[in-house]
């Protein structure tokens, strides 16, 4: 049971951290980039970047690293938008891979305890002599069904935050390439 704790307490903390990250970088870009291609439009390049670099998201990120390289050829401009989006979606995917480890662990760990139970429970009739009273295979069944309870609990909880985590995820990478498109297009546009 207690390994089963441990992962209850990590998935809680895994899902709380990484619930007010995703949530923190899932700004709605719509307003920002309005503001940037407005002043990119005016040839104010260096607010562009100023206005990047106040906005703390995955997307502000991105075009900042765009927005410095104005000038340089659209291929290069393109590949250093998606060096910096890697490295976001890196971090906003961080710890994930640990909550699905979770979520398949935990079960097993159930089964685990239910093998031990059983295991006690056969160990106990064959170490009576005699009938075998229900009280001396209830204490090793118990133990079979509270860990195989407990392990399923964990892992269908972590198992449904892992997939609203991966889901929110992809949503906030939607808005990423989105954006990126948005910038890109920004560039090629007569002046």
């Amino acid at each position: 049971m207690v390994p089963i704790a441990l992962c209850w307490v990590l998935a809680i903390y895994l899902f709380i951290e990484r619930l007010l990250t995703i949530n923190k970088a899932n700004q709605d870009p719509g307003l920002f980039m309005g503001k940037v291609k407005e002043l990119v439009l005016r040839g104010d390049v260096n607010g562009a970047r100023v206005l990047c670099a106040q906005n703390d998201s995955p997307v502000a990120r991105m075009i900042e690293k765009g927005i410095a390289r104005i000038g340089s050829p659209l291929k290069t401009i393109e590949a250093s938008i998606e060096n910096v989006a890697k490295i976001e979606i890196f971090k906003l995917e961080k710890n994930l891979p640990t909550l699905a480890t979770i979520a398949g662990a935990a079960p097993m760990m159930g089964f685990l305890g239910t093998v031990i139970g059983m295991v006690q429970a056969f160990i106990a009739i064959s170490q009576e002599e005699g009938s075998v009273s229900p009280k001396l295979l209830s204490s090793g069944i118990y133990t079979a069904m509270v860990t195989t309870v407990a392990g399923l609990i964990v892992g269908i909880i972590a198992y449904l935050a892992y997939n609203f985590l991966v889901s929110r995820v992809q949503k906030i990478i939607h808005k990423m390439e989105y954006t990126s498109i948005e910038f890109i297009d920004l560039l090629q546009e007569p002046r």
